[in-house]
């Protein structure tokens, strides 16, 4: 009973990343549940079945707090969907861990360029509640990042969201709800590819059960955050997020491990830390001025009239 407390846990903790980045899920949760003991077929496993009920919770979620562009939605999930079900599919008969550590730097180069640009200027486009991307953008990055997910063990909201956040012309909160909605299509999609190239042998339906409930009771919360989130101060937090956990990648990949690994993983972190504070110092500026504006044209319209007067 303890453990399932401890797995509903990991996957509210999972879910609440995940809902409120877009990314984050399946590396959260399946380092929490190694933490709780789990072994790591019985956490891969466990980690995709309960995604599905998560991903349609939080789908459901952002779509109730107006997050959701469902037209991005399906331009996105459909290829993904089909990516998805490949890599499960070659992920029976082939090994994707050679690529690894190359898609580990990739994300960790995007995740870098994304901190620094919202951190130290916000594009201009980053309200806009539609995407402008048409399907020969989509397309593509739909299937990469399906395929990434399901090979990888995660890489759906990495691959996908960062690429759109890159892209700098898509409101944040509208990225994050509408990658984390089309996600159910590709978590569905690669269930179905693993149940039949490897069957139901590793999954812990127990598990499976406790992520679940956690990650639901998340999904509400996650979808709120972000809506009060600032574009700056919510980009800022993706771009850390995806550097920080490809990290992890990359230096199992080169054998940095011990004190090095934690001094590196430790400047990483001050890092984020630092780019977040100077993104939250912006936001809070250009809100002191805009309160600050009014009353001087107040002001200036009193004197004017007392002029004509």
């Amino acid at each position: 009973m303890p453990t399932l407390v401890l797995l509903a846990l990991a996957g509210f903790g999972a879910q609440l990343v995940d809902g409120a980045l877009g990314m984050g899920y399946g590396v959260t949760s399946t380092t929490l549940l190694l933490i709780a003991g789990l072994s790591p077929a019985a956490a891969s496993a466990s980690v995709h079945f309960a995604k599905i009920g998560t991903a349609l919770a939080s789908g459901y979620a952002h779509w109730r707090f107006g997050n959701v562009d469902w037209k991005l939605v399906g331009r996105l999930g459909v290829p993904g969907a089909i990516g998805a079900m490949l890599g499960a599919l070659l992920l029976s008969l082939l090994s994707a861990r050679a690529a690894a550590p190359l898609m580990a730097g990739l994300l960790i180069a995007i995740g870098a360029f994304i901190l620094i640009k919202y951190a130290v200027r916000p594009p201009r486009e980053a309200t806009a509640r539609t995407s402008p991307h048409g399907r020969r953008f989509l397309t593509p990055l739909g299937f990469v990042g399906g395929f990434v997910d399901a090979t990888g063990g995660g890489g759906w909201g990495p691959v996908s969201t960062a690429s759109l956040l890159t892209a700098g012309r898509i409101a944040p909160r509208t990225v994050i709800g509408s990658v984390s909605t089309s996600e159910f299509l590709v978590t569905v999609a690669a269930s179905l590819g693993f149940v039949i190239g490897l069957g139901h042998a590793g999954i812990d339906w127990l598990a499976v059960a406790a992520l679940l409930v956690g990650g639901m009771l998340a999904a509400p919360l996650a979808a709120w955050l972000v809506t009060r989130l600032p574009a700056a101060v919510l980009g800022t937090a993706v771009g850390g997020l995806i550097v920080l956990t490809n990290a992890r990648t990359m230096f199992a990949a080169v054998g940095v491990s011990g004190t090095p690994r934690l001094v590196a993983y430790a400047v990483i972190a001050m890092v984020w830390l630092v780019l977040v504070g100077m993104a939250v110092r912006r936001v809070r500026a250009a809100r002191r001025s805009e309160p600050a504006d009014e009353p001087a044209v107040e002001e200036l319209s009193s004197v004017r009239r007392n002029s004509a007067d």
